[in-house]
């Protein structure tokens, strides 16, 4: 960029020139600000042709004000010393939505679509527990509400979507209901002047789960695309943080609250070398592309463009991971209803397949067989839910 540059939104000049918005994730519908020659100033730097629904306007003088080595006098002004006026500058305010509203939609007696299904999957307890820690909320239509809570608790907005409780897909068809629809785009058109939102109130996302950051301020992180499969791969893997950035492109500054985090990102199937991409250029964060699905993945799963969270729940239905323990002690096989799948790359399917004799369990189970204390194996399987198919002594 150079200096004298003023930017204005883009004319319309046919549907190339209108692209998908980073908030709501409208097609054609997102207008970016350009210069005079035509050129794009950043992706998320425009304004959604949405105006009741979504609202969003990420204005250029936002950006050069979250950006400031990006203005074009940026070195000039770089040892400059800081005036009093600095000091002065206000804080752009943050806008959020009041905790009761969030309060009054999470219930985790009332299901959701979504929550019917994963009840079908993990269980009406494991749902509930799921549905209190993300702040599952559920409409009257029983659509879902993916709430974007930051790190402080505060309410940044609700993806409000609609699944198919039996199959778990999202539904797409507008004609029921199948539409995205926001919580600040709904109460911006209320006529209930205490839930209505004040002029002037502007969308700020943060990542999906955010909140549990400061919860579990030691545990790794993964990070997803979708609301739904960071929700499903929490209950398969809670050894970490499952976050979601809520679309393939939203690959932006609200990472960068990740820092000082350990953090592997599972792609969908079909945004791998997307993210590898982006994500090498991310200063900063500590953050680990996955290849999981790359190497697991069928000609079919690409067509069905997988996740991560579609791979767990074919395991569990299907193929069911087993233990193989050699010699002796025969095969151990059958996880419980949560999963129990273990670190990708270490055992099962994810990666190449571990070997048995060196296999933690094995050598577990040998030690404690070895010096016949039967207590602490009845523990260990107890614990793993583990189902000894048969053995005998060599």
């Amino acid at each position: 960029m150079r200096a004298g540059h003023t930017y204005s939104l883009q004319p319309y000049e046919g549907p190339g020139s209108r692209f998908t918005c980073p908030a709501c994730g409208g097609k054609r519908c997102f207008t970016r600000y350009v210069d005079e020659n035509g050129d794009w100033l950043d992706e998320a730097v425009g304004r959604c042709n949405h105006e009741s629904r979504c609202g969003y306007h990420y204005k250029p003088r936002q950006f050069f004000e979250d950006h400031p080595s990006a203005r074009p006098d940026w070195k000039e002004n770089f040892f400059r010393i800081p005036q009093q006026t600095i000091k002065r500058t206000v804080k752009k305010q943050l806008w959020t939505i009041g905790a009761d509203i969030v309060k009054s939609t999470v219930n985790p007696a009332i299901d959701s679509d979504f929550t019917a299904f994963l009840t079908g999957l993990i269980g009406r307890k494991n749902t509930a527990k799921i549905v209190k820690e993300y702040h599952i909320g559920v409409t009257k239509n029983r659509d879902v509400i993916f709430y974007q809570l930051d790190t402080e608790g505060r309410c940044r907005t609700g993806k409000i979507m609609k699944y198919d409780r039996q199959t778990g897909h999202r539904v797409k068809d507008e004609k029921v209901g199948g539409k995205i629809t926001w919580v600040h785009a709904i109460l911006r058109l209320s006529q209930d002047p205490l839930l209505r939102l004040p002029d002037g109130w502007e969308l700020t996302q943060c990542l999906f789960g955010e909140h549990l950051l400061k919860k579990h301020p030691f545990k790794p992180v993964a990070l997803v695309e979708s609301e739904k499969t960071a929700v499903i791969c929490s209950a398969f893997w809670p050894e970490y943080i499952w976050l979601a950035t809520g679309g393939k492109s939203q690959l932006n500054d609200r990472l960068q609250v990740l820092r000082g985090r350990k953090v592997v990102a599972f792609p969908d199937v079909d945004g791998y070398l997307e993210w590898k991409e982006k994500l090498s250029w991310v200063r900063g964060l500590d953050i680990a592309v996955s290849d999981v699905l790359e190497k697991e993945a069928t000609f079919e799963d690409r067509a069905n463009h997988v996740d991560i969270a579609d791979l767990l729940i074919k395991q569990q239905r299907e193929e069911r991971v087993e233990v193989e323990v050699a010699g002796e002690f025969g095969v151990v096989g059958g996880f419980g209803e949560t999963g129990g799948f273990e670190e990708p790359g270490k055992c099962g399917n994810f990666g190449e397949p571990a070997d048995s004799l060196t296999h933690p369990t094995f050598l577990k189970l040998k030690k404690l067989l070895g010096v016949g204390n039967m207590e602490e194996v009845a523990l260990l399987v107890a614990g793993l839910d583990l189902e000894v198919v048969g053995w005998q002594r060599g």
